[in-house]
Protein backbone atom coordinates (compact mmCIF):
# COMPACT_ATOMS: atom_id res chain seq x y z
CA UNK A 1 0.00 0.00 0.00
CA UNK A 2 2.84 2.64 0.78
CA UNK A 3 4.77 1.64 -2.45
CA UNK A 4 1.61 2.32 -4.18
CA UNK A 5 0.70 5.84 -2.91
CA UNK A 6 4.66 6.49 -3.70
CA UNK A 7 4.20 5.40 -6.89
CA UNK A 8 1.06 7.82 -7.41
CA UNK A 9 2.83 10.70 -5.57
CA UNK A 10 6.40 10.58 -8.04
CA UNK A 11 4.05 10.11 -11.07
CA UNK A 12 2.40 13.27 -10.12
CA UNK A 13 5.27 14.62 -8.96
CA UNK A 14 6.89 14.34 -12.60
CA UNK A 15 3.68 15.42 -14.62
CA UNK A 16 3.64 18.12 -12.78
CA UNK A 17 7.39 19.07 -13.63
CA UNK A 18 6.62 18.38 -16.93
CA UNK A 19 3.63 20.10 -17.42
CA UNK A 20 4.62 23.14 -16.21
CA UNK A 21 6.84 24.50 -18.20
CA UNK A 22 5.12 23.66 -21.16
CA UNK A 23 2.07 25.43 -20.09
CA UNK A 24 4.22 28.38 -18.84
CA UNK A 25 5.28 28.70 -22.80
CA UNK A 26 2.17 27.74 -24.23
CA UNK A 27 -0.65 30.11 -23.05
CA UNK A 28 -0.11 33.71 -22.61
CA UNK A 29 -0.56 35.47 -19.76
CA UNK A 30 -0.67 39.34 -17.98
CA UNK A 31 3.01 38.89 -17.37
CA UNK A 32 3.89 37.70 -20.88
CA UNK A 33 1.72 41.00 -22.54
CA UNK A 34 3.69 43.40 -19.90
CA UNK A 35 6.45 43.69 -22.15
CA UNK A 36 4.27 44.90 -24.60
CA UNK A 37 2.87 47.29 -22.86
CA UNK A 38 5.63 48.30 -21.60
CA UNK A 39 7.06 48.54 -24.73
CA UNK A 40 3.91 50.82 -26.26
CA UNK A 41 4.07 52.94 -23.42
CA UNK A 42 7.90 54.05 -23.66
CA UNK A 43 6.83 54.57 -27.90
CA UNK A 44 4.76 57.37 -27.02
CA UNK A 45 2.49 57.65 -24.67
CA UNK A 46 3.28 60.63 -22.47
CA UNK A 47 2.48 59.32 -19.07
CA UNK A 48 4.52 59.52 -15.98
CA UNK A 49 6.04 56.06 -15.42
CA UNK A 50 8.11 55.19 -12.45
CA UNK A 51 12.04 54.33 -12.32
CA UNK A 52 11.66 50.42 -12.71
CA UNK A 53 9.23 50.90 -15.76
CA UNK A 54 11.59 53.65 -17.10
CA UNK A 55 14.57 50.99 -16.81
CA UNK A 56 12.61 48.21 -18.54
CA UNK A 57 11.97 51.10 -21.10
CA UNK A 58 15.83 51.23 -21.57
CA UNK A 59 16.20 47.30 -21.68
CA UNK A 60 13.31 47.37 -24.63
CA UNK A 61 15.32 50.05 -26.34
CA UNK A 62 18.69 47.96 -25.93
CA UNK A 63 16.86 45.16 -27.72
CA UNK A 64 18.78 42.28 -25.90
CA UNK A 65 15.96 41.09 -23.99
CA UNK A 66 16.88 40.45 -20.63
CA UNK A 67 14.06 41.60 -18.95
CA UNK A 68 11.66 38.82 -20.53
CA UNK A 69 14.47 36.60 -19.98
CA UNK A 70 14.92 37.28 -16.09
CA UNK A 71 11.02 37.50 -15.96
CA UNK A 72 10.75 34.05 -17.45
CA UNK A 73 13.04 32.27 -15.56
CA UNK A 74 11.47 33.61 -12.27
CA UNK A 75 8.35 32.61 -13.21
CA UNK A 76 9.26 29.29 -14.19
CA UNK A 77 11.48 28.81 -10.37
CA UNK A 78 8.50 30.20 -8.75
CA UNK A 79 6.41 27.53 -10.77
CA UNK A 80 8.46 24.68 -9.52
CA UNK A 81 8.92 26.23 -6.10
CA UNK A 82 5.42 26.22 -5.48
CA UNK A 83 5.03 22.37 -6.45
CA UNK A 84 7.79 21.43 -4.51
CA UNK A 85 6.37 22.73 -1.31
CA UNK A 86 2.51 21.59 -2.34
CA UNK A 87 4.20 17.93 -2.45
CA UNK A 88 6.49 18.63 1.16
CA UNK A 89 3.19 19.68 2.57
CA UNK A 90 1.46 16.41 1.35
CA UNK A 91 4.45 14.49 2.66
CA UNK A 92 4.23 16.30 5.88
CA UNK A 93 0.01 15.30 6.22
CA UNK A 94 1.30 11.86 5.05
CA UNK A 95 3.97 11.37 7.52
CA UNK A 96 1.89 12.72 10.18
CA UNK A 97 -0.92 10.29 9.37
CA UNK A 98 1.33 7.54 9.57
CA UNK A 99 2.76 9.08 12.41
CA UNK A 100 -0.65 8.61 14.11
CA UNK A 101 -1.56 4.89 12.77
CA UNK A 102 1.74 3.65 13.57
CA UNK A 103 0.44 1.87 17.05
CA UNK A 104 3.85 2.17 18.84
CA UNK A 105 5.63 -0.04 16.72
CA UNK A 106 8.71 1.58 16.12
CA UNK A 107 9.95 0.94 12.55
CA UNK A 108 6.67 2.60 11.93
CA UNK A 109 7.22 5.39 13.86
CA UNK A 110 10.83 6.03 12.66
CA UNK A 111 9.66 6.24 9.26
CA UNK A 112 6.90 8.36 10.04
CA UNK A 113 9.45 10.77 11.63
CA UNK A 114 12.03 10.05 9.42
CA UNK A 115 8.87 11.17 6.23
CA UNK A 116 8.28 14.44 8.15
CA UNK A 117 11.55 15.48 8.56
CA UNK A 118 12.30 14.86 5.25
CA UNK A 119 9.38 16.85 4.29
CA UNK A 120 10.36 19.81 6.51
CA UNK A 121 14.15 19.64 4.91
CA UNK A 122 12.44 19.87 1.93
CA UNK A 123 10.47 23.49 2.43
CA UNK A 124 13.45 24.49 3.86
CA UNK A 125 15.46 23.85 0.83
CA UNK A 126 12.98 25.67 -1.17
CA UNK A 127 12.62 28.58 0.96
CA UNK A 128 16.61 29.10 0.40
CA UNK A 129 16.27 28.21 -3.34
CA UNK A 130 13.87 31.46 -4.16
CA UNK A 131 16.02 33.38 -1.87
CA UNK A 132 19.62 32.57 -4.08
CA UNK A 133 16.91 32.65 -7.15
CA UNK A 134 16.56 35.58 -6.44
CA UNK A 135 19.57 37.52 -5.52
CA UNK A 136 21.19 35.97 -8.73
CA UNK A 137 18.51 37.52 -10.67
CA UNK A 138 18.89 40.89 -9.25
CA UNK A 139 22.85 40.64 -9.55
CA UNK A 140 22.28 39.63 -13.44
CA UNK A 141 20.17 42.62 -14.25
CA UNK A 142 21.91 45.00 -12.26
Amino acid sequence: MLSRIRTVVVSLSVLAFLAVPAAVVSTPSPAFAAPQIDEALCQGANLQIDTALKAQCEDLKKGDGTATVNTLITQVINIISIVVAIVAVIMLIFGGFRYVTSGGASDKVKGAKDTILYALIGLVIVALAQTVVKFVVNKLTA
